[in-house]
C-alpha cells in the first residue's frame, strides 16, 4: 500500500504535472513550428536561392535499381542509401527556430517573475560567511588559539 500512496504523492506533484502539460503543449507547439518551417519559411528560402525545395535535396549513395524513380522517397522505398541532407537543413532550422523561441519565452517568463519577486534581504557584510568562519576556528585551533 505504501507504493501506491508514494506513487500517487509522486504523480500529483506539481512539478510532474507541470512536466506533463509541457510536454503534450510542446507536441502541438512542435507542429506549429514544423509547419512554419515547412510551409512558410523554407519555400521562401528556396525562392531566394534558386526555387529550391530543401526537404528532397539528396545525394546518392549506392546505385538505383532500374525502374525506380529518382525521388526521394521512391530512393529511400528501395533501399538505395541516401544522404537527405535537404531533409536535415529543414529539419535544423525547425531546431533553430523552436529553441529562439522557447529561449524568448523563457525570458519573458524570468522578467516577470524577477517583476514580481519580493526583494531580497541584503546580505549582513559585516558578518562573514559560515564557510569561512569554520576555517577559521580550523586555523585557530590549529595554531593553538582558543575558539571563540
Amino acid at each position: 500500500m505504501s507504493i501506491l500512496k508514494e506513487f500517487r504523492e509522486f504523480a500529483v506533484k506539481g512539478n510532474v504535472v507541470d512536466l506533463a502539460v509541457g510536454v503534450i503543449i510542446g507536441g502541438a507547439f512542435h507542429k506549429i513550428v514544423e509547419s512554419l518551417v515547412g510551409d512558410l519559411i523554407m519555400p521562401a528560402v528556396g525562392m531566394l536561392v534558386g526555387k529550391l525545395d530543401f526537404s528532397h535535396k539528396y545525394w546518392l549513395l549506392g546505385d538505383v535499381p532500374a525502374g525506380t524513380a529518382m525521388t526521394l522517397e521512391a530512393l529511400r522505398k528501395a533501399g538505395v542509401p541516401v544522404l537527405a541532407w535537404g531533409n536535415f537543413v529543414t529539419v535544423a532550422v525547425n531546431f533553430l527556430i523552436l529553441a529562439f523561441v522557447i529561449f524568448l519565452l523563457v525570458q519573458q517568463i524570468n522578467r516577470i517573475r524577477r517583476k514580481h519577486a519580493p526583494p531580497q534581504a541584503a546580505a549582513d557584510p559585516a558578518v562573514p560567511p559560515e564557510d569561512v568562519l569554520l576555517l577559521r576556528e580550523i586555523r585557530d585551533s590549529l595554531q593553538g588559539k582558543p575558539v571563540q
